[in-house]
């Protein structure tokens, strides 16, 4: 056996210095990675001989890699080829579209531990409507009201923590608490940076979709990026202009459901909205877990497995779902078998919760455009303060802002909104996933607008399927909820 570094991420910076100190002529490019690792299938050659003749042969090996990942259809290929990616001065509205893409990693500026400055992005749709004054002054009274905001929160947050504000290591844990709350008055125009990881497959799928989004900001941005990578992987990057499907299915089908709405229209129960529905379940989720345990232990067809699971006593399916849980700790991951039933859930969340529920990349997140008349969140530590009709008042103001930009700009009149604003979200995952998500949202350290969310999420969820999520909990919970299960 033998198991070899074939590379590494280096910082540009030095592959550049260090490329200018040795005179080296050939292209640096992690194409090569690419074009000897597409040669293994057909190849008699070890793959540390093919990687050595692809970097001989940089050009040979785009040739090779433009052959097998567009006319041969292997597009798998273009995911051995890795960047690392700044991204600075975008805002956070455009945040989420980037991080959309589900197989990138994104580590991003956190509002809830820096402070933020007066920096924010003008759309150039604002500029052409003749309305750069009126967002400027209304993304001025959001940030000094952030600022007043912060200065109130912070000396509160130390008074209603005094055991932990006694040791000076919880200082910027308790700094962090009060700007977490603060930046629910900041609008999605302010600007954040971030790093991104992505393979030269979901690159090109990242600079079409971009190319396909009607807001300037995200043209820019694709247009950007593009430079900055096209030179190193000429012969992975090609398709990246919108497409028709890409351009015009989203337009199409918002006037098919504007005119289905009308058609249809029926009336809502006025009551207010709740935050969280479980829309969707697996029928018989613990009978279909026990069947997919008993499958993967044993020799038997699925169909047999799903006849003993019906079959199954509650006490005998109770010992079997116990027995998959027996051993784990608080950092295990569940098995595989949890992933064979689904849950889906409508949920209404501020712009600060999606924010970190978008992280959750594997689960299937579709969600609206922000919507004022949802309301907008409060953070209970306003209120305690005192503070909630200056707020609301700060809300109002945005809100009018917004209506004016709507009129004469609608595509960007979502930057104005902030933090606190409202969209929905459909939201559909795993059992498996809803134990990661629980493990880390569920938790005390976890911020308390989507612990809030993840905890009233889990409670339908477990009455739908008890057994199958008998130790979803945040990590805090997990010892004394393992006890409770599991009594020696």
């Amino acid at each position: 056996m033998k198991v070899l570094l074939a590379g590494y991420n280096l910082d540009y910076d030095l592959i550049r210095e260090l490329k200018e100190k040795s005179a080296m002529t050939q292209d640096l490019t992690p194409e090569t990675i690419s074009a000897a690792y597409a040669r293994i299938s057909r190849s008699p050659r070890q793959v540390f001989e093919l990687r050595q003749n692809a970097r001989a042969e940089v050009e040979k090996a785009r040739q090779s890699n433009r052959n097998i990942v567009f006319d041969m259809g292997h597009s798998s290929i273009a995911e051995h080829a890795v960047f690392n990616i700044d991204v600075l001065g975008v805002s956070r509205l455009l945040v989420e579209e980037i991080e959309k893409f589900r197989l990138c990693s994104f580590t991003e500026k956190s509002q809830r531990y820096v402070l933020f400055d007066k920096d924010f992005v003008l759309p150039e749709e604002i500029g052409q409507a003749g309305l750069t004054s009126l967002f400027a002054e209304t993304i001025a009274a959001q940030n000094d009201y952030y600022q007043q905001l912060y200065q109130q929160l912070s000396p509160f947050v130390f008074e209603q923590n005094k055991e932990l504000a006694r040791d000076s290591a919880n200082k910027s844990l308790l700094e962090g608490w009060a700007k977490e709350d603060a930046r629910y008055v900041i609008s999605m125009a302010t600007q954040t940076q971030l790093g991104m990881t992505i393979n030269t497959r979901n690159l090109e799928l990242m600079l079409r979709r971009l190319a396909a989004l009607p807001l300037a900001e995200a043209q820019e941005y694709g247009q950007k990026l593009y430079e900055a990578t096209k030179n190193i992987a000429p012969s992975l990057i090609r398709y990246t202009e919108a497409t028709d499907y890409d351009k015009l299915t989203r337009k199409n089908l918002a006037q098919k459901a504007d005119i289905f709405s009308r058609k249809y229209a029926q009336k809502t129960n006025a009551k207010k909205r709740s935050a969280v529905n479980l829309t969707y379940a697996t029928a018989d989720a613990d009978t279909r877990i026990a069947a997919a345990v008993l499958f993967s232990s044993s020799q038997q067809s699925y169909a047999l497995c799903l006849n003993q699971a019906k079959r199954l006593t509650a006490r005998d399916k109770k010992a079997l779902l116990k027995t998959v849980f027996e051993h784990l700790k608080p950092y295990d991951a569940v098995f595989r078998e949890l992933e064979n039933v689904d849950m889906q859930f409508e949920l209404i969340v501020s712009s600060s919760c999606f924010a970190q529920l978008k992280r959750h990349r594997m689960a299937t997140i579709i969600s609206q455009q922000y919507d004022p008349a949802l309301g907008v969140t409060t953070p209970p530590s306003v209120r305690q303060i005192g503070q909630q009709k200056k707020f609301m008042d700060i809300m109002r103001l945005t809100e009018k802002t917004y209506e004016q930009i709507r009129k004469k700009a609608p595509v960007a009149a979502a930057y104005i909104l902030t933090n606190a604003h409202r969209k929905k979200v459909l939201m559909k995952f795993n059992a498996r996933e809803m134990y990661h998500l629980a493990r880390l949202r569920a938790d005390a350290h976890a911020q308390w607008d989507i612990r809030k969310l993840t905890e009233d999420m889990l409670r339908q969820a477990k009455k739908k399927m008890p057994l199958t999520l008998l130790l979803a909990c945040g990590k805090d919970s997990f010892a004394s909820l393992y006890a409770k299960n599991f009594r020696r």
